[in-house]
């Protein structure tokens, strides 16, 4: 049995491209030695799955910054605003990433949402009616034929046509369908071109299969197919699929001539079931994802084998591949000193997936495979009894009744209350928590933790640090402040540290998006709060000034989504643990003074299942009651916000809704404030900052602007419910570029309040 890998980190085992690529956005590093760089860490990456005896090793998979905008620029989509900057071809295509202001010109970056139902972001292509899309680039040819000179054959891998179309935005009156003959073509040349070099596989990658499937999408979906296999002769074309099942399409995707199709076993639940219930063609390979790359668990064997001997009972010809890219896990364990042995013998990373599916190739292709080593000490290490159960927090969670997920009084009383409680002013200026996260506060942060300064040097200086921040939010003129989460790392990261229950690494960097990398902390064991996370800063804040200083905190079910969680457990279970320690911190937060506390559910939809049908029983129906349950005994008059970025969020407003805050800040600027319809249609109750900035961008925004855009809001809803704010956090960014960018923001809403008063 061979086995495939969908796609390995291109981040580099300690995120040298991270810093390779911001020290070229600084004009510090030349366009050669960024190359150089991405050139190294694909060498390591191919070379390393050869040593491990992958037989089907991707290419392609690389990016700079994202895959799905490589795919949009090798076909010339690329709107003219950008084309208009004159730039080179990479920092046309940087601007399409992160925005561009400078001598050439001024635009604001593409799009950017959550990609299906992972952490990862992408870059929403975006198609005009002038757009001529065609075959432009060769990033996937020559980064094929750089890894045959390195006598590596690999198997090129590219978004699918059905995906692209499906995930772009269209501009202009042309549609899907209005494209999707020239789309075809392009499609049809990448596959001529890979011919001629002599490739053996290509993979096409089709996850947006995974979703609902109208009659019209899979009609969408064979018509693209029908045209572009045509050109395949010799090629063989596997469609790989991840992140859920194709019960929609299953029987008219296999009737189609592709060489393989990739199924996931690991998140897709009906996989299996369609499988047995309809077989698998001959004549084809099936691609058996069932190596998770999403989770950082050790592969349970005897499971595996349990699905591989009910799999081959329907398909002859199968190939053992990881469920989905590996792009979603930390590269390597190897650079782990903080965990001890015994954890990491539970866990595989990246690099350590590639030897599971070598050993499981072995145990396979063995005479004996429940004799086999690797399978002997596998099996051994499931039947271990794992610690990390507490019994106080398995009882008080049998304890809870509906009344912990009821605030009371209603939301349209303490709105009131609210109001003559704080005596805020028409569109009350705010922002989202962080401020930036300068060279200066991560060497105090890092210092501390190697015993270099002690705990009082630490902390004096993120109060010198906080004491700066009040004042300049003051005069910029911020009527809701926040301390600036200069103790912070990664937010989630920071509350895992402060709870029972997590483990920490050193070097487990994911990557988010472009440069942003995140460290998930690994749920262990069950979570309890067994002191004070955010009280101390938030209340040396508030003794600072008379505004009202938010305090500032991540939800349960962020802290969930954006942690590596246990799978011996529920997620419910695991969330409503971390709502009742967060419930604890919010309680101690409003009893020490603080009056308005943010509890951010940044990530509320990114785990939502991709099926509609499973949206509630799977995942709603615990995720909004786990946020009710942090915040559901405040007094009336504290005022509970919170805060989610980037991800569609119109189908679930209601829900959204339901979780009862009083604030609701949504990221709002790269969507064209699309969000804003969905509020009106639905009579959205809650008070709402959309975001008027995009922070994850470089440029710094006008004062017109941004008041154009706080009048399109006031178009779309009532004065009385507006805040004004950037979309995110200001951690990523640069200390003068925010500073100017909120004072143009409290300018353009200081113009806001005077056009609606006069």
């Amino acid at each position: 049995m061979k086995t495939s890998v969908i796609g390995y980190p291109r981040i580099g085992d300690l995120r040298e491209l991270k810093f390779a690529l911001e020290a070229y956005f600084r004009k510090e590093l030349p366009l050669g030695e960024l190359e150089a760089t991405a050139k190294k860490l694909r060498r390591h990456n191919w070379e390393l799955q050869k040593q491990a005896g992958i037989d089907l090793i991707p290419s392609n998979d690389f990016s700079f910054y994202d895959n799905l905008l490589d795919t949009a620029y090798m076909l010339g989509i690329v709107p003219k605003r950008y084309q208009e900057l004159g730039l080179s071809p990479l920092d046309t295509y940087f601007s399409m990433a992160r925005g561009y202001q400078g001598e050439s010109g001024d635009v604001k970056a593409l799009g950017m949402k959550k990609w299906f139902n992972t952490n990862y972001h992408y870059m929403v292509p975006e198609i005009d009616d002038s757009c001529c899309i065609a075959l432009k680039g060769r990033k996937p040819f020559e980064e094929f034929l750089e890894a045959r000179e390195l006598g590596i054959e690999t198997k090129p891998v590219i978004i699918g046509a059905y995906t692209l179309l499906k995930l772009a935005r269209f501009t202009g009156r042309k549609r899907a369908e209005d494209v999707k003959g020239c789309v075809a073509e392009a499609y049809k040349e990448i596959l001529k071109q890979f011919k001629e070099l002599g490739a053996v596989w290509i993979q096409l990658e089709e996850p947006a299969l995974v979703q609902d499937m109208s009659e019209e999408d899979i009609w969408l979906f064979e018509e693209l197919y029908r045209e572009i296999l045509r050109e395949k002769d010799s090629l063989k074309v596997l469609l790989q699929t991840y992140y859920g099942d194709v019960r929609d399409c299953y029987q008219r995707l296999a009737a189609l001539p592709f060489d393989g199709i990739g199924l996931d076993f690991v998140e897709g639940r009906r996989s299996l079931d369609l499988l047995e219930a309809y077989g698998f063609p001959e004549d084809k390979l099936l691609f058996a994802g069932l190596v998770n790359g999403k989770n950082i668990w050790k592969n349970n064997y005897e499971k595996t084998l349990t699905a591989v001997d009910r799999i081959l009972k329907a398909a002859k010809n199968v190939v053992l591949s990881s469920s989905c890219s590996l792009l979603h896990v930390p590269c390597t364990l190897r650079n782990e000193t903080r965990l001890t042995q015994s954890y990491k013998g539970y866990l595989a990373f990246a690099e350590e997936k590639l030897w599971e599916l070598r050993d499981l190739k072995a145990v396979l292709g063995s005479d004996s495979p429940l004799l086999h080593d690797a399978y002997q000490e596998n099996t051994a290490l499931f039947r271990q009894e794992r610690c990390g159960c507490k019994e106080e927090v398995r009882s008080r969670l049998e304890s809870l009744t509906d009344k912990d997920f009821t605030r009371l009084p209603a939301f349209e009383e303490r709105e009131k209350i609210q109001k003559q409680a704080f005596h805020l002013p028409l569109l009350p200026i705010t922002t989202i928590g962080s401020f930036p996260q300068t060279k200066e506060v991560r060497a105090n942060r890092f210092a501390f933790k190697k015993g270099e300064i002690g705990e009082e040097q630490y902390k004096e200086y993120n109060r010198k640090k906080i004491k700066e921040c009040i004042r300049l939010q003051e005069q910029t003129g911020l009527d809701v402040l926040v301390h600036g989460e200069y103790e912070r790392n990664d937010m989630v990261e920071y509350f895992g540290e402060c709870l029972d229950g997590f483990l920490f690494t050193d070097k487990a960097w994911v990557q988010s998006y472009g440069t942003r990398c995140v460290k998930p902390p690994i749920v262990w064991g069950d979570i309890s709060r067994s002191r004070p996370m955010t009280v101390e800063y938030s209340v040396y804040a508030q003794s600072l000034t008379d505004r009202p200083v938010k305090g500032m905190l991540t939800g349960p079910v962020t802290i969930l989504n954006w942690s590596f969680p246990r799978e011996d457990i529920s997620l419910k279970e695991c969330a409503f643990q971390i709502g009742l320690a967060i419930r604890d911190e919010v309680l101690e937060l409003e009893a020490n003074g603080i009056r308005m506390i943010q509890i951010d559910e940044a990530a509320l939809r990114e785990k939502l299942p991709l099926r509609r049908q499973d949206w509630h029983e799977e995942y709603l129906d615990w995720a909004i009651p786990a946020f009710r349950l942090v915040h559901s005994g405040v007094r009336p008059e504290t005022q509970i916000h919170t805060h989610m970025c980037y991800s569609e969020f119109g189908a679930i407003i209601k829900d959204i809704d339901d979780m009862d805050a009083d604030v609701i800040t949504f990221e709002a600027s790269r969507s064209d404030l699309t969000i804003l319809d969905d509020l009106k249609a639905c009579g959205f109750r809650t008070q709402v900052g959309p975001g008027v900035y995009d922070i994850h961008s470089p440029r710094i925004p006008s004062v017109e602007e941004l008041l154009i855009a706080l009048e399109k809001m006031l178009e779309k809803l009532p004065a009385e419910k507006l805040w004004v704010n950037p979309d995110c956090g200001l951690k990523t960014r640069e200390e003068k570029e925010s500073w100017i960018s909120l004072k143009h923001m409290a300018e353009a809403a200081c113009l806001a309040r005077r056009s609606l008063r006069e």
